[in-house]
């Protein structure tokens, strides 16, 4: 530790865009300049949604620059009322600047926008070498241009006049240090463009791509007839099994749980082969999905399973799921929230609890309504849905038979589930019987089965595997799950295996760390290829409950939850930015997963839905470094090592204690 000196001079404060350049893997995907690119493209097309514009024109020079132009209002270039710099300085430096943050007024700019991170533009600005800005707007042509990475601004000057066109043009030149590579994939943009025109019906969105002989290579997309026609196009001909059911809702000025404009569009087909399954928030696309992927598959099978009921149409002793249902179903959906929140800057995936309620009470009547309407379609589909079904039954129980030829008896504390459909069962493995007892109420009954452990689970590093079943905890562990211990060079028969998922619940404090710990340990050791399969999971509740009180009618008493300190602060700021006054903000701190009721335990740590769990696997070419770490922080002999290992990682923790 010698000659390292930590005192005031060693904390360092990033001002301004520096954070951005500091650490671009957080705000960006560091692969290509396609996201940055995109934050200029998304705001066009907020133009765009909002009403303001009719065209989008993107260029990619040859010089590996592009840019980005719209026939839209032009970003405002008077002076900010309260920082006392053109705004469009303020746009293009700032993070958390924008004119997308203003929720709560039916009079804000940007009534839905892909997000309140308020960073997009700024980042490509910080992670360029240079950007220029012309702005058409009150008859005028302005220009200012950015220059490394923000730090340098010229200018904003007034270069011309426009008439009565009005509309911004960005282009960006991508800083190649902070890119694997420094050019935009083609495919990756023709596929953004493609969607912004599929989800603004009436606009025409233009690429051009330079070529070095002075040529010009140019593609226009535009929908006039929207999302059946881009799903119609993306099925390249086949046949759906039913007619294809279209439609859109969106909550009244008078809703007393939504504001006025939420809700979603969709276009669902069902095929003997799925051919697309594409969601977007407010023109941001989902890749990863998200809660109102959740929300669709939620509405369509209730709107289905009421309609096979009253149609009597399942066979004795078949149960529909909702995978049943949805397997071969391909939809694009367009969903609209006020408050978007995503997973990360890149907004892959779509986080916003309500949004699951939100798009199932907007497609469950409409899709209901349509299948009574169309009995033949609805039977069509039906019948493909309970093939479906008993198909999965069929599985299971050929699995049954294989497990009821066994002589273990499931532990007495082990609230099993009903289905014996491996790809749908889940064991949580909860820590304490308090939780336990909240677990058993807040499940599934169907698809979950908990098992309450006692204190903590034994250190299995070093446990002899023909000892290991000595512990009461780890021999219930393993009879539950049907597989005998093994190796990491083993092939073990998994065909016992009686859930597809194991989800390690355990409070969020250091005991619950120490408890993950222990069971990682445990399978890592013994059970490797559960991991190897993609089965453990960690469950990750949160720490803080926040209340939030009602904001007129339009906005009901909200609950949210905060993993951490630092995701607290996080939404504490997204409060106030809305508007909601800091005294009128209720939080209140979980000790323990035995705190919760059964519904916030459902709602934070169960429901498929909403709950957030990791996947725990071993990184591709880490196995040799994770035994050594396994070994360094389990390993009885290795106490002098974990200490300087201690001594020199301590600084780092952000325990809470």
């Amino acid at each position: 530790m010698a000659g390292k000196q930590y005192d005031e001079s060693s904390f360092r404060v990033l001002k301004g865009l520096e954070p951005v350049r500091e650490r671009p893997g957080m705000y960006t995907h560091t692969d290509s300049p396609a996201h940055i690119v995109g934050e200029v493209i998304d705001n066009s097309a907020d133009e765009a949604l909002a009403g303001f514009a009719k065209k989008i024109h993107v260029t990619v020079h040859l010089d590996g620059s592009v840019s980005v132009a719209d026939d839209g209002r032009g970003i405002p270039v008077g002076m900010h009322p309260e920082e006392g710099v053109p705004v469009v300085v303020l746009a293009f430096t700032r993070l958390h600047a924008g004119g997308k943050f203003n929720k709560t007024s039916t009079e804000s700019a940007y009534a839905f926008s892909g997000g309140l991170h308020g960073v997009g533009v700024s980042v490509t600005n910080a992670l360029s070498t240079r950007l220029e800005v012309d702005i058409r707007r009150d008859g005028t042509l302005w220009h200012i241009d950015f220059a490394d990475g923000g730090e340098k601004i010229g200018a904003l000057q007034a270069v011309g006049e426009a008439g009565r066109q009005t509309g911004t043009r960005v282009r960006v030149w991508p800083d190649a240090k902070y890119f694997e590579s420094p050019r935009v994939p083609m495919g990756e943009l023709e596929r953004l463009l493609r969607s912004k025109a599929v989800l603004l019906p009436g606009v025409s969105v233009r690429l051009d791509v330079e070529q070095a002989d002075g040529s010009v290579q140019s593609k226009t997309w535009s929908y006039p007839g929207g999302l059946p026609a881009y799903l119609a196009e993306l099925s390249g001909g086949m046949d759906p099994v039913a007619p294809m059911f279209t439609g859109e809702k969106y909550a009244a000025a008078d809703d007393p749980a939504y504001s006025a404009g939420e809700g979603a569009a969709w276009a669902l087909a069902w095929y003997e082969q799925p051919v697309a399954c594409e969601s977007y928030v407010n023109l941001i696309p989902t890749v990863s999905g998200g809660t109102h992927e959740s929300g669709l598959r939620s509405g369509v099978f209730e709107a289905m399973k009421s309609f096979v009921e009253h149609h009597a149409l399942l066979p004795r002793g078949v149960k529909l799921q909702q995978d049943d249902v949805c397997a071969r179903m391909s939809f694009v959906l367009s969903a609209r929230l006020l408050d978007p929140q995503f997973q990360g800057q890149v907004k892959e995936k779509l986080n916003s609890r309500e949004a699951v309620r939100l798009v199932s009470s907007q497609v469950s009547d409409p899709f209901e309504i349509w299948l009574n309407n169309h009995v033949d379609a609805g039977k069509a589909i039906a019948e493909m849905a309970i093939k479906q079904a008993m198909a999965r039954q069929r599985s299971a129980q050929k699995v049954e038979k294989k497990k009821s030829s066994g002589v273990a008896v499931l532990p007495g504390k082990l609230a099993d589930c009903e289905s014996s459909d491996i790809s749908q069962n889940e064991l949580f493995l909860v820590e304490g019987d308090s939780a336990g007892g909240s677990a058993k109420m807040a499940r599934d009954k169907e698809t979950q089965a908990i098992l309450p452990l006692r204190g903590k689970v034994q250190n299995a590093w070093e446990i002899d595997p023909d000892r290991l079943f000595a512990n009461a905890e780890i021999h219930d562990i393993a009879v539950a799950l049907g597989v005998d211990t093994h190796g990491p060079q083993d092939t073990p028969d998994l065909s016992g295996l009686r859930y597809g998922k194991v989800v390690i619940m355990s409070d969020a404090d250091v005991d619950g760390a120490h408890i993950q710990t222990l069971l990682l340990t445990l399978f890592f050791r013994h059970f490797p290829r559960l991991i190897d399969g993609g089965h453990i999971y960690v469950a990750q509740p949160p720490l803080y409950r926040i209340d939030v009180p009602a904001q007129g009618k339009k906005r009901p008493p909200r609950r949210l939850y905060a993993l951490d300190e630092a995701e607290l602060a996080s939404i504490r700021e997204r409060l106030s930015k809305e508007g909601v006054r800091a005294d009128s903000i209720e939080v209140g701190r979980f000790k323990g997963l035995g705190e919760m009721n059964p519904e916030q335990l459902r709602e934070t740590t169960m429901d498929p839905a909403t709950r957030r769990v990791l996947p725990v696997h071993v990184r591709d070419g880490a196995f040799e470094d994770t035994l050594r770490m396994f070994t360094l922080l389990m390993g009885k002999g290795e106490a002098s090592s974990r200490r300087a290992w201690m001594e020199e990682k301590g600084d780092t923790v952000e325990a809470d204690v």
